[in-house]
């Protein structure tokens, strides 16, 4: 798994019917309002679990499919070189990141939906059968609850008209899509209001005035162009530019954009390919062009996988360009000539292949990307975790400190690096950075336990309860919070505070072991002995491997004179934990 794979993948919150059910209609339940995506994910943990390999399988079905739609649709158009275009879009090295990336699964499965809505509608827009229609804008719909990029879908299907006639009806053509564009639109609003409002898609990383926005977007579609035509030095993360409206040189992006839809323009009359080649792929690019804020532009502006469905555009070009020059050509070289495509994609797929391998595991993606983005701070964070993940803190460290001096108001690098510092028990650096997290982001509810237990681990269990009071101020539905503000008032002696936090915690959670087994001690502690036995023995029937719980128990059950009842409860908590009960 790399990034973000284990929260798409179903977590275990959700893997229930009722987490299927919050999956459509609890906002906030996943990481995006995806609920056709997640629940694909949903249904295939249910056959092959925690597998990696079966979420592979079905990304490479699911692109695979993809690829055999796009022949279909072409060969429907009468396009040249339909085969061919399906497979440059099948073996491409840029589509590697959308296949080799489990998450991305959004991907593939918003595309079959997108070119089998569009097969659809081509059928419907040839034979008119409202069923046709019905059937076409349901899976419309289905790929927008997979990925809201695909609204574009009724735009490009507005240019192909525009291709295949060289001008469009308003009733004929126009009319019909009405519904799909506001359908659309309303999808890709609404994830623009999700990605802001839950996912972080806010603040001073994305604050551009709208000719900034311009510049940016004229340079998002010049890099993917390049990346198409020339497909080298691909990585999971690239630099993320500085937009300066003041360097003159920024504007050429913008502007070669404009001559080349100019020169295209003034083609149209001999050939209307490379415009509706051109509007096609750029449209398609509007969701991830910078006018609209996705949170991974604030470590870049590009990946490969936000071009997946707009490459169609130019791929279809080209391979049709090649595809008719090589049916004009002289029958003495044509036969040779013929060799083109093949070559072609056989180069396409040594290249993904060799890409392919920078997906082999999470550390390999982001030791390759900092190869060739040495300051991507996003990599140095994500691979400082993967090395805290495996014990490996004194290499963990300095990545987490690179990515600070990259970008030191990043929350989560100040957490980050927090945890591997508590982890190597540097206490006092620890807590200085959970200090400087929660300042950061006064919400988060993560940092102030960490922070409050380290404050405890110091005796300064003071500004330990402030902390606690201060997470549960925010959010007093989380047990483990009410469960460590109980530990620590039961320490300053305030049993009748402790209890209760404790109580609420079971209350939240309860199977909550640890809250019954310190819920016990306080009651014993206050002469309710009968109800702390009880607590215990609740405990035990959760976790009956509990030494703690059995010593407890054993202890409270001696102060009743049940002597008898309690020795079998001393030598099983001497059998899990000799230390615990030490020999007579």
């Amino acid at each position: 798994m790399i990034w973000d794979d284990a929260a798409h993948i179903t977590p275990q919150n959700l893997r229930s019917w009722e987490g299927l059910w919050r999956t459509w209609f609890d906002l906030g339940a996943t990481q995006q309002y995806y609920p056709v995506l997640h629940s694909a994910f949903w249904f295939e943990h249910r056959i092959w679990g925690d597998s990696t390999l079966g979420y592979h399988l079905m990304n490479v079905l699911l692109h695979s499919t993809a690829a055999c739609l796009v022949a279909v649709i072409l060969r429907r158009l009468t396009i040249p070189g339909a085969w061919f275009a399906a497979a440059i879009f099948a073996l491409h090295p840029v589509h590697v990141e959308s296949v080799a990336w489990m998450s991305e699964q959004k991907n593939t499965l918003s595309a079959v939906f997108y070119l089998s809505a569009a097969l659809v509608y081509l059928h419907f827009e040839q034979k008119r059968r409202p069923a046709l229609y019905v059937l076409g804008l349901g899976l419309f719909s289905l790929g927008l609850m997979s990925k809201s990029v695909i609204a574009t879908l009724p735009a490009a299907l507005l240019v192909v008209f525009w291709w295949q006639r060289g001008q469009l009806a308003w009733k004929r053509d126009v009319v019909p899509l009405i519904p799909w564009l506001i359908v659309g639109a309303t999808a890709g609003l609404f994830t623009a209001w999700v990605e802001s409002t839950y996912n972080g898609a806010a603040g001073d990383d994305f604050q551009f005035t709208l000719l900034q926005r311009n510049l940016l977007a004229g340079r998002i579609v010049v890099f993917y162009f390049s990346k198409l035509v020339w497909p080298v030095e691909l990585t999971f993360i690239y630099p993320r530019w500085t937009i300066d409206s003041a360097t003159a040189w920024q504007y050429l992006f913008p502007l070669g954009v404009i001559a080349v839809l100019a020169w295209a323009w003034l083609l149209r009359r001999r050939n209307r390919g490379p415009l509706a080649a051109s509007l096609f792929f750029i449209g398609s690019l509007v969701p991830a062009l910078g006018f609209l804020n996705v949170y991974p532009f604030i470590f870049s502006f590009v990946a490969d996988h936000f071009q997946y469905l707009a490459s169609l555009g130019i791929i279809t070009l080209l391979a049709g360009g090649i595809t008719a020059a090589l049916a004009r050509m002289p029958d003495t070289v044509r036969s040779a000539a013929r060799a083109i495509p093949f070559v072609i994609v056989v180069i396409l797929a040594v290249l993904t292949w060799r890409q392919s391998r920078m997906y082999r595991d999470a550390e390999t993606v982001y030791q390759n990307t900092l190869s060739r983005n040495p300051n991507c701070w996003m990599a140095h964070n994500n691979l400082g975790n993967l090395l805290r993940e495996e014990g490996r803190n004194e290499e963990a460290i300095p990545h987490f400190e690179t990515a600070l001096q990259l970008k030191p108001d990043s929350y989560r690098g100040h957490y980050n690096i927090a945890q591997a510092l508590r982890d190597e028990n540097r206490i006092p650096e620890a807590i200085a950075h959970y200090q400087k997290a929660i300042e950061l982001d006064p919400k988060s509810i993560e940092a102030r336990n960490n922070l409050a237990i380290l404050f405890e681990k110091t005796g300064q269990l003071p500004q330990a309860v402030d902390t606690l009071t201060g997470a549960l101020q925010l959010n007093a539905g989380v047990s483990g919070t009410h469960y460590n503000l109980g530990r620590v008032l039961e320490k300053l002696g305030r049993m009748p505070e402790a209890m209760t936090h404790y109580e609420q915690a079971l209350k939240l959670k309860p199977e909550y072991t640890e809250a019954r087994n310190n819920l016990g001690i306080v009651l014993g502690r206050s002469g309710r002995m009968d109800e702390a036995v009880a607590q215990f023995e609740a405990a035990l029937r959760l976790d009956p491997n509990s030494a703690s719980s059995h010593f407890n128990l054993a202890l409270t059950l001696s102060a009743l004179d049940r002597s008898q009842e309690a020795a079998p409860h001393f030598r099983e908590a001497r059998r899990l934990n000799p230390s615990l009960v030490p020999p007579r």
